[in-house]
């Protein structure tokens, strides 16, 4: 009897399944977090039990946000911590930094991060994934010391086409403004965003938001 017909069909569907399973996974563009604090969404309790915080200052730290980049809140920081003790804090409170325009000032205040490896960091620019930053940097370093470089950084988000997934890796983005986003694509414009970000959770919330997104 011919089973060709039969075999055929079968054959097609194991290649598609091992064309499947080999394919990459999504990757998200913002970094896993792996504990650490982001100083324009972490509680004043959360920021007071940090090195070198007291509750004043933590006070202070909320009261000045949304802090744009990690210039601005090094300087905020700068007349009460000395550059030492700002060093030890950014272990543990850091605002991700933007790959693709992230000054060399504001690579190297990444926790281990010195004059070479900045210099890595920008050699790959422009990314388009953070896949890509954990293909190159991990030439240099191992999967371990990859993984704790990514919660420092992100690669922007496509605002218009931006799957859910990618979107939630945004910090502290909620479930009124992903909602928001879904049904007010495609955006004009990032004053588009900001405007309609700014009417529902305020102009601060869309300033903090704008950060990790871009407009293709």
């Amino acid at each position: 009897m011919n089973n060709r017909p039969i075999i055929v069909p079968v054959l097609l569907l194991a290649g598609l399944v091992l064309s499947l399973a080999a394919a990459p996974p999504a990757r998200a563009q913002v970094g896993k977090n792996m504990g650490l604090l982001n100083p324009n969404t972490a509680g004043a309790e959360e920021l007071a039990g940090l090195p070198g915080l007291n509750p004043d200052l933590a006070g202070r730290i909320v009261a000045s946000r949304p802090y744009l980049n990690m210039e601005v809140l090094d300087k905020a920081l700068a007349p009460a911590l000395s550059a030492e003790q700002r060093k030890e804090l950014y272990v543990r409170l850091f605002l991700p930094i933007n790959l693709n325009n992230a000054s060399v000032e504001a690579i190297r205040m990444v926790p281990g991060v010195g004059r070479r490896m900045s210099w890595e960091f920008r050699e790959y620019r422009p990314y388009r994934a953070l896949a890509e930053f954990q293909r190159e940097i991990g030439k240099y370093v191992d999967d371990a010391e990859v993984a704790r470089l990514e919660q420092y950084v992100f690669v922007p988000i496509k605002l218009n086409g931006a799957s859910d997934a990618h979107l939630r890796t945004i910090p502290g983005l909620n479930d009124g403004i992903l909602k928001l986003i879904q049904e007010s694509r495609p955006f004009a414009s990032m004053e588009d965003f900001r405007s309609r970000v700014g009417a529902l959770a305020g102009k601060g919330e869309a300033t903090r938001l704008e950060r990790y997104l871009t407009i293709e």
